[in-house]
Formats: C-alpha cells, structure tokens, sequence
C-alpha cells in the first residue's frame, strides 16, 4: 500500500471512530488523542478498524506508533512492519 492508500484507509478509519471530527484540519505530527479528542477506548476501536481495514495485526507494543496522523499513515503503508527509527515511534498513547 503507498502512502496516499494508507492515508485515504487511515482517515476512512478515522472518520468512523470520530464522525463529528474535521479531519482535514487534523495536523500529521498531532497526537490523534488530542487532535480529536480521543479517550482509550476510541483508540482501541481506531485499531481494531485499522485491523479489519487493512489485515494488519497490530501487537500493543505498535500502538505508540499510531499515534499521529503521520505515524498511521507510515504504519500502514509499510504493512505494519517496525519503525525505521526505534526510538522514535513518536508520542505514546496516555489513558484518559
């Protein structure tokens, strides 16, 4: 999948979890958490539609790399393989 198919699955995703959220004004380096004001449990439905989505198994130890827009998008397109860059897998998620 290329970057503007993960994308376009992401924020279809997205949309379904949040359906009142503007998700064109959603800034990529943003945490989804407080972009869209998302609890746990929005997340946790956020990946399992990612899940069924795309056929990606998505381990919780991903998790805090699908916390931006930026990091799903990367996440997604390279088939949920690890970050280029282990310690940067971006902001982890925080329970509210």
């Amino acid at each position: 999948m290329n970057d503007d198919q993960a994308r376009e699955t992401v924020l279809r995703v997205l949309h379904q979890v949040a359906p009142e959220a503007d998700l064109g004004t959603v800034p990529s380096d943003e945490t989804l958490q407080e972009a869209l004001d998302l609890d746990s449990l929005d997340f946790l439905n956020f990946v399992v539609g990612l899940h069924h989505a795309t056929g990606l198994e998505i381990p919780e130890r991903d998790y805090p790399q699908l916390s931006t827009l930026e990091g799903c998008v990367g996440y997604v397109a390279r088939g949920g393989s690890p970050a280029p860059t282990a310690g940067k897998a971006g902001a982890a998620w925080t329970s509210r």
